[in-house]
């Protein structure tokens, strides 16, 4: 498997900030990672060997990418609106930075993206899917905490509104509707240390605006952990790609 690590100063999120990709060809997949991990986490919680089937038979090529968790949603010694200021920020790097280095990576490529992650990972792939279906237009979230709210203590601004799928995907124009139509959502919610309401809350949301969605209960046994998520991610995506 070709693995290749890049790092480098972001102007947009003020930090260096790291890609590690995985595999030669294939549909680009982005990988988010949780609330506390960095881009390696995708391969030291062995997620990279479980996708190792999609990656070796050139199905996929795999970008599991830093976050700005540690600066915005996770850090509770600044201000609500200085975290959605950071979150704005993050998704100009995704756009900006992230979406230019992958197309000149793949030669070029116009194809559109999947985005994918677990816990606040998932928030990230439904909030950039949500936001840019002319880059992506496949999400995967396993275990997702999609509903950010408390996070912001009952504050408001314009950063965080376009960054809360909940809030502006029922407001989208006719033309963004279109756009987000050809997207495919895919959720998959275990059973242990969960709450399945940010999921549920979340797909009915995208089924009521008519938007192609699943949701996957898992059984017994299965919960808000690598093991159930690395079941879980080549599955889906062996659907999806």
């Amino acid at each position: 498997m070709e693995r290749e690590v890049r790092t480098w100063w972001s102007p947009t999120v003020g930090r260096e900030m790291g890609v590690a990709r995985y595999g030669h060809y294939g549909k680009p997949v982005v990988f988010f990672p949780t609330g506390g991990g960095d881009y390696l986490d995708c391969e030291r919680f062995l997620m990279v060997k479980a996708l190792a089937p999609l990656i070796d038979a050139g199905r996929i090529k795999l970008y599991a990418v830093d976050s700005a968790n540690q600066q915005s949603w996770m850090n509770a010694d600044v201000a609500p609106t200085a975290k959605s200021a950071m979150q704005a920020r993050y998704d100009a790097w995704l756009t900006d930075e992230l979406a230019p280095f992958i197309r000149s990576d793949c030669g070029g490529t116009d194809q559109r993206f999947a985005a994918c992650g677990a816990s606040i990972g998932g928030y990230h792939a439904l909030n950039v899917t949500c936001k840019h279906p002319d880059v992506f237009d496949t999400m995967v979230g396993m275990s997702g905490t999609y509903v950010m709210e408390r996070r912001m203590a009952g504050q408001w601004d314009e950063n965080w509104y376009y960054n809360d799928p909940v809030q502006f995907v029922p407001n989208l124009s006719a033309e963004d509707r279109a756009r987000l139509g050809g997207a495919r959502f895919v959720f998959g919610l275990g059973q242990a240390h969960e709450n399945p309401a940010y999921t549920w809350r979340v797909a009915n949301l995208l089924g009521a605006g008519g938007y192609w969605n699943r949701v996957e209960v898992w059984g017994e046994g299965s919960g808000h952990d690598w093991p159930t998520w690395r079941t879980m991610l080549p599955m889906f995506l062996d659907r999806l790609v």
